[in-house]
């Protein structure tokens, strides 16, 4: 139990102490993700909060009998975590993965600092940019003219965001019944 504790401190001591922008850069160069889909998809693969928040899940939820009674059977521990620990983990991993998703499908920055090629580019790109636009010159109409070409172009930037998170909204379902059992685990049954 003291070697789990002193990897864990590894761990959160990396949450608290990053490496910096730079150095990320030099890395997935060297690496040669560089103007790849992988650039933007490995760097944030991994979460040690995410780690700490599925540890602790599977830690306080997975009885230490049903693991003890898994190895008297002849499982070893690859075994234990894929027909005991896995399904009875399905709660957290639902969370994690709506959580993973909902972070790539809002990151953009990576695509800045790590893609030159505009067709690699994510929506998050697309939309800021359009988001950021205010090439209008507002001179060349009358003010009522003006005045509607602005709200339309505002309808137009709100309608985008909306449109954006269609696919997050859809996603959602599907992991739903996993949230109401997350949350049920802790709850008083009568």
């Amino acid at each position: 139990m003291q070697e789990c504790n002193q990897i864990m401190l590894l761990f959160t001591f990396t949450m608290l102490f990053g490496g910096g922008m730079i150095p990320n850069y030099i890395l997935v160069r060297n690496l040669h993700m560089t103007n790849t889909i992988w650039s933007m998809l490995i760097p944030g693969a991994m979460s040690v909060y995410n780690m700490i928040v599925a540890r602790t899940f599977i830690q306080s939820n997975i009885p230490e009998e049903l693991l003890d009674a898994a190895k008297i059977d002849g499982c070893d521990d690859i075994h234990i975590f894929y027909r005991i620990v896995l399904p009875l983990s399905k709660a957290i991993l639902a969370v994690l993965g709506l959580w993973y998703a909902v972070g790539h499908w809002n990151a953009y920055f990576n695509a800045f600092l790590y893609l030159q090629d505009q067709n690699l580019y994510p929506l998050q790109i697309f939309l800021r940019d359009i988001l950021v636009q205010e090439n209008f010159d507002s001179s060349m109409m009358g003010d009522e003219l003006a005045a509607e070409a602005a709200n339309l172009k505002l309808l137009l930037k709100y309608s985008i965001i909306v449109i954006s998170t269609a696919p997050l909204f859809t996603f959602y379902p599907f992991v739903q019944k996993y949230f109401v059992k997350g949350v049920m685990i802790g709850s008083v049954k009568g």
